[in-house]
């Protein structure tokens, strides 16, 4: 289980490249670099089956894992576009970035899972984190104009957290149904694309690669990632660790040079950091119980 927790985490680690990657892909729309990024984002599945043990092919995937997983990987980018486009980005945020927390709370529903008081302040220590980090430091103010934009953040963190959720009630079904995911939200994306978008291409090798890594990585191997996290690893620390996508995006691009250090990143990163070691608190103690039983 903690070896699977930890291939989790390093989605949240290839997120952390999601803003500074994205930055420099240029001024392309949304839902084209989504159909980009996720077309890429099927190659990395498919030039990974070639390494993986072959699954068994009379086994049909339930109707509802589709479901799942397309609503997950599609339903999140649509409405969380959607809300930044309704919405002041800061405070549609926010909301959106309440998933974590959501995946800890809903946990206490998955069979064969307890949730915890240092799940829950854990997760609580991590959303009072990234407040810090995406205000930078200052005050939100929800505006009933917005009304509509928010509520398309919140529909983001409960699809996200709902599709991490329900993931591991399949445990049996094989990582790989990702890259069929990914192959229908770049569909879909560029669907949207045309409907809704003018159509601006990357300009430029160093652009290009940009978009290349984003499909690589955090919107590529990422999802794959995640799916093994999510079915086989610890849920609620994998949550409650999420909130450090974006301290660690915000490090990225201090190391970058697009944002300069302060205190109010120091602060973020006890809180984030402390609040996913309390969340792991009881991992930690049944793996030293188990060697000291063992022992």
């Amino acid at each position: 289980m903690g070896r699977a927790t930890l291939i989790g985490f390093s989605a949240v680690a290839m997120w952390a490249l999601l803003a500074l990657l994205t930055d420099a892909s240029g001024k392309v729309p949304p839902f084209l670099l989504s159909a980009i990024t996720f077309t890429i984002g099927t190659g990395v599945g498919l030039v990974a089956r070639l390494f993986m043990p072959a699954t068994a092919g009379s086994e049909k995937i339930p109707p509802q894992v589709w479901l799942i997983g397309i609503a997950g990987l599609f339903g999140y980018h649509f409405f969380y576009f959607t809300a930044l486009r309704n919405a002041p980005a800061v405070e549609a945020s926010l909301i959106a970035y309440l998933w974590p927390l959501l995946i800890v709370l809903g946990s206490a529903l998955m069979p064969g899972e307890r949730l915890a008081w240092n799940h829950v302040v854990g997760a609580l220590l991590g959303l009072a984190g990234t407040f810090l980090i995406v205000t930078k430091g200052g005050g939100i103010a929800f505006d009933a104009r917005y009304a509509f934009g928010y509520a398309m953040a919140g529909v983001c963190a409960v699809l996200w957290s709902s599709y991490s959720l329900l993931s591991r009630r399949f445990p049996s079904v094989p990582t790989s149904i990702v890259t069929w995911f990914c192959a229908a939200t770049a569909a879909l994306s560029l669907v949207c694309h045309l409907m809704l978008e003018e159509t601006v291409l990357p300009v430029g090798a160093g652009q290009w690669l940009a978009v290349l890594g984003l499909g690589l990585m955090p919107v590529g191997a990422a999802f794959y990632a995640w799916d093994i996290g999510v079915k086989r690893g610890n849920i609620q620390v994998l949550g409650a660790a999420s909130y450090a996508a974006p301290l660690l995006s915000t490090l990225v691009l201090i190391s970058a040079g697009f944002a300069e250090p302060s205190l109010r990143i120091l602060a973020a990163c006890v809180l984030i950091t402390g609040g996913a070691a309390l969340a792991a608190k009881s991992l930690f103690l049944r793996k030293r119980a188990a060697s000291e039983a063992g022992a």
